[in-house]
């Protein structure tokens, strides 16, 4: 199945993409990872959302910020792909589009992700790189990566 990925900013998220959004981070950070932590945090105003579609199923999505925002670097986070929709290139896709947004947003500034340390591996495929020690986020070993 191909996946359709569009890039809009907090506004122009309509009140649907917004729940779904919401829903699908509530139901991978909280539930799946069983973390209690407040996911809306206000930074999701700022952010541009990367969202991936099939059909009219969100089953991916990233949230990208320009320089200054949440690192001094640009940044993604809150990067997921729907538990029945793993393993198969989505990640990888979503992962490209919000580079190549930031990338072309903001031409070459570093990219810095707080990353869950399970996931170096694939992180590494998109040329970021661990620095500095590891850390618990929300009870979770994460491992902050940059991509110059």
């Amino acid at each position: 199945m191909s996946v359709s990925i569009s890039t809009k900013s907090f506004e122009e998220l309509s009140k649907v993409e917004l729940y779904e959004i919401l829903k699908l981070r509530s139901e991978i950070f909280v539930i799946e990872q069983n973390c209690v932590y407040q996911d809306i945090d206000s930074k999701d105003l700022e952010a541009f959302h990367v969202l991936g579609y099939i059909q009219d199923e969100l089953i991916g999505y990233a949230r990208c910020f320009a320089p200054g925002i949440y690192f001094e670097e640009a940044a993604i986070g809150r990067v997921l792909v729907k538990i029945n929709y793993r393993n198969q290139g989505y990640a990888h896709k979503i992962m490209n589009e919000s580079v190549a947004e930031i990338n072309k947003k903001h031409p070459q500034i570093p990219i810095k992700i707080s990353a869950q340390q399970y996931l170096i591996e694939f992180y590494e495929q998109h040329d970021f790189h661990p620095v500095g020690e590891g850390y618990l986020e929300d009870g979770i070993p994460h491992i902050n990566m940059i991509r110059k």
